[in-house]
């Protein structure tokens, strides 16, 4: 029943706001289903996994949301990828082990990484119609390969508990009649992202740098170039299809954000961008990521003036600010609107 309304509403906004045909899309398109992934906007929970939000991880993808958040720490003594906002050494979030749908809601929490990828798992296999679904993953403290947790640990963790449900670099740099792009700069520009009706059921996981890991002075090598640089090293061996995430540009910063990179190498492994809703806002041309098919993530939503409330405003004022940042080009609009399905499960006309 509760699909049921989501479909409902998105129906009636594709109408309200006449959808426009992206790049790859049908040119009778009439709904957002038939359009290109990077073509549309959807709304997103922060720190998903916070059983203040929500008492199962379940219950947060029922709102019909477009993107769930995990905060994740390379725990290099059990070697476990822990779940929490803060504490490296343990779990505190609501991931239960659930092998079936009813098995969603019950059960102890604060488990690790790879049983909250499960609950994904499980769920979109209960609900096929939905999605897509986007995974951000905040790597709180960065990678320890080094310690036996790099990336390739972490595509091994997402291949094993997302399975064929995980949308991956390799699918993107398809071509529909055979062949492969050779970067994701070039399938993102050439308009390569599948329909959303292709995509339902999947999910497509992104990774930024964390707050710990941005504000030590002694990691010198982020997630962000890390990864990239893996991805890199993937492509040239031609094992791209062993990669299960994309990396991130994180933070808002006018032109192109990759050029801060100094190793041009790797800038063509960026097309997924994640930055604050108000810097984006405050003069930069956000334009360019839509004309180039990049997908941009705008955080802490509530934050563009006028202000709103972070977790609960009227459904009127955070419909508003959705419609206003994807008319921004946002591909995701980011806050802790944990009470509002009909907010969370809306699709958008990008730009």
């Amino acid at each position: 029943m509760k699909l049921r309304r989501i479909a409902t509403a998105t129906a009636a906004l594709a109408a309200a706001f006449a959808l426009p045909i992206g790049l790859g899309g049908s040119a009778d398109a009439a709904t957002p289903a038939e359009l290109p992934f990077a073509s549309t906007a959807g709304v997103g929970i922060h720190n998903t996994y916070d059983p203040a939000a929500f008492g199962f991880l379940a219950q947060g993808l029922d709102t019909g949301t477009a993107m769930i958040e995990l905060d994740v720490w390379t725990d290099t003594v059990t070697k476990e990828w822990k779940v929490s906002h803060s504490n490296p050494l343990g779990n505190s979030n609501n991931c239960v082990t659930a092998s079936s749908a009813a098995q969603l809601y019950t059960g102890g929490a604060n488990k690790n990484l790879e049983t909250c990828l499960d609950d994904v798992r499980v769920w979109l296999a209960a609900h096929p119609s939905a999605g897509p679904l986007t995974v951000k993953l905040e790597l709180k403290g960065g990678f320890a390969g080094n310690r036996g947790m790099g990336p390739a640990e972490l595509d091994a963790l997402i291949a094993a508990h997302l399975g064929s449900a995980a949308f991956r670099p390799a699918d993107l740099l398809a071509k529909p009649g055979g062949g492969s792009y050779a970067t994701l700069d070039d399938a993102a520009r050439a308009g390569n992202w599948p329909s959303r009706a292709s995509l339902a059921g999947r999910a497509l996981v992104y990774a930024i740098p964390g707050t710990v890991e941005e504000g030590n002075p002694f990691d010198t090598l982020h997630t962000d170039v890390e990864y990239a640089r893996h991805l890199r090293d993937l492509a040239a061996a031609g094992r791209i299809g062993d990669a299960r995430l994309f990396p991130a540009v994180h933070g808002a910063a006018a032109g192109d954000p990759r050029n801060g990179y100094s190793e041009t190498g790797i800038r063509p492994w960026f097309v997924v961008f994640d930055g604050d809703a108000a810097a984006y806002q405050n003069g930069i041309d956000t334009s360019w990521y839509d004309a180039r098919h990049y997908l941009l993530t705008m955080t802490d939503a509530q934050n563009v003036a006028p202000a709103i409330s972070a977790t609960d405003p009227t459904a009127d004022q955070a419909r508003a600010r959705a419609v206003q940042l994807a008319a921004a080009h946002a591909t995701l609009v980011s806050a802790d609107w944990r009470h509002l399905p009909e907010i969370q499960s809306l699709v958008l006309p990008r730009g």
